[in-house]
């Protein structure tokens, strides 16, 4: 036991240092502010290795946990995590159920951490769609770490793209109608007038943006997803259309330091080409 103990230790300290080392070389070029992933994959590994039901769940949120430490220590600012979508509550009860004691689990972590790091954690989808139990601790924890602003994590639970959209034009449309309410119609005769106090009752981009569930981060520098899939299913559609889309075909536990490098090493040849076509954007 000891001597196996003893080659652990050796064998963590050896990947950490390489670890390092590979993430300064990386650090020469430039380093995405914002990574997103959809996490696919899990009941195929699961399946595939023949563990019982859940245990991919398991695997794939140690998987999360390590590549939110790796991206911490390369620099990138902002992950986000497609952690469970509107449409996965029609999943067996059992499944969801587990998703939601994970979640609990990671929320216990994420807390912990933030104690000693500053990392800020949060929830982003409707969470009206949680127990009372989870959402608490949800509003508990982001409460918590709002300060914080080195690095955050976003997990997105009880999300989809449309539903943040549909969020987002139902509150500004409230936003101004109390703003109409507010000050009242405009009763100048003044043409001028009245066209400016029209538009200030027009919803715009800007009001759409920052009324979405996703307003805390920028919009991703790359997408990651696994299982080789090449879909985005219903997850920051608003957000990714200037994005590197990273397809990897490894299942989502397996997931490690050299895919993320490697997914790097891709945005970094691209770079110029995406700093252009964002700058269109503005």
């Amino acid at each position: 036991m000891d001597k196996e103990y003893f080659l652990t230790k050796v064998l963590s300290y050896w990947s950490s240092l390489i670890r390092k080392v590979v993430f300064c070389v990386l650090r020469v070029g430039p380093i995405p502010t914002h990574i997103a992933v959809i996490m696919d994959g899990n009941r195929r590994y699961a399946k595939r290795k023949l563990l019982e039901e859940g245990a991919g769940h398991d695997a794939g949120a140690m998987a999360l946990l390590n590549l939110i430490i790796y991206c911490y220590e390369l620099g990138v600012k902002y992950i986000t995590a497609y952690a469970f979508a509107i449409d996965n509550f029609r999943r067996k009860p059992s499944e969801v159920q587990k998703i939601m004691d994970l979640l609990k689990e990671c929320m216990t972590v994420l807390a912990k951490i933030a104690k000693h790091h500053p990392i800020r954690v949060n929830f982003a989808g409707n969470l009206e769609l949680l127990n009372a139990e989870l959402r608490d601790e949800a509003r508990k924890l982001m409460g918590a770490t709002a300060e914080y602003s080195k690095f955050v994590v976003t997990i997105c639970v009880c999300y989809c793209c449309t539903d943040d959209i549909v969020h987002s034009v139902e509150k500004s449309c409230r936003e101004k109608h109390y703003y109409h309410s507010y000050i009242g119609d405009s009763h100048d005769d003044d043409k001028d007038d009245a066209d400016k106090d029209d538009e200030r009752h027009m919803i715009k981009l800007v009001d759409i943006e920052k009324n979405m569930y996703m307003a805390v981060t920028p919009d991703p520098d790359i997408l990651i997803r696994t299982g080789d899939e090449h879909r985005l299913s219903n997850f920051l559609q608003w957000q990714t259309c200037y994005s590197l889309l990273a397809s990897l075909s490894t299942d989502w536990p397996e997931i490690g330091v050299w895919h993320l490098v490697k997914v790097v090493l891709d945005f970094q040849q691209n770079y110029d080409y995406f700093v252009r076509k964002k700058l269109q954007r503005l």
